[in-house]
């Protein structure tokens, strides 16, 4: 079995990486497209309607109606080779639902309209103890504890019967359909999704980067384009 420690380890080894080569990528990109005659930095105050500000403008341009557009094919790509793949029943996801929001929070956050909270507490409900929970999964456990960044709370479905079968198929609600929906979540190797995040991880990891770098430009590029 693969040590997790090791999977997240590698995986942020892989995602440092990727991002020094998107950013080298976009940075060439945002450089092909500048005037010579222009002198200064992306991120440099220019005056008004000069060349500076104009390819500021071009270069957020370039971000809303290029860039972002191709990361959001690929992802949309990535979730539809997701179909290729099929559940084989290790209910680990129907036993062991995480969220960083407590039942009251989940409970409070449904009351005010949030539709994923509504179908999350219409389905799970809490651990009496982590060790309930450490039973189903101890490995992810183990590594939510070494790494502690915020808190975690689990749940697990109580329409599971002997089988690990749901017995309410027909009707579970739309986030256990989408599960997973993220190709860089923490899968067992029991998961029938398993081969389809690690076959995903590279890319999954690069539109990642795109996303961060580019929202950091968005950010210091001082130039801001009217919105109409």
């Amino acid at each position: 079995m693969t040590d997790l420690a090791d999977t997240v380890s590698n995986m942020k080894k892989k995602y440092r990486e990727i991002f020094i080569k998107s950013a080298d990528a976009i940075q060439s990109r945002v450089d092909e497209i500048k005037p010579s005659d222009v002198e200064g930095d992306i991120f440099d105050a220019f005056p008004c309607n000069s060349k500076g500000e104009q390819w500021q403008n071009a270069v957020l341009d370039m971000f809303e109606n290029d860039i972002s557009h191709e990361i959001y094919r690929k992802w949309n790509e990535i979730l539809d080779y997701r179909k290729m793949f099929h559940c084989k029943g290790c209910a680990t996801c129907c036993n062991l639902a995480c969220s960083e929001f407590s039942p009251e929070e989940l409970k409070a956050k449904s009351l005010s309209g949030d539709k994923f909270a509504t179908q999350f507490t219409s389905i799970f409900i809490p651990y009496k103890s982590s060790e309930e929970a450490e039973k189903v999964y101890p490995e992810y456990l183990k590594l939510l504890a070494d790494v502690k960044e915020y808190e975690v709370y689990f749940y697990h479905c109580p329409k599971l019967n002997e089988c690990r079968r749901c017995s309410d198929y027909d009707n579970r609600p739309q986030i256990c359909r989408d599960f997973p929906d993220n190709p860089l979540s923490i899968l067992p190797e029991s998961c029938g999704y398993y081969q389809w995040r690690t076959e995903v991880e590279p890319v999954a990891l690069m539109l990642h980067s795109m996303v961060e770098i580019i929202d950091y430009y968005k950010q210091k590029i001082p130039y801001k384009k009217e919105v109409s």
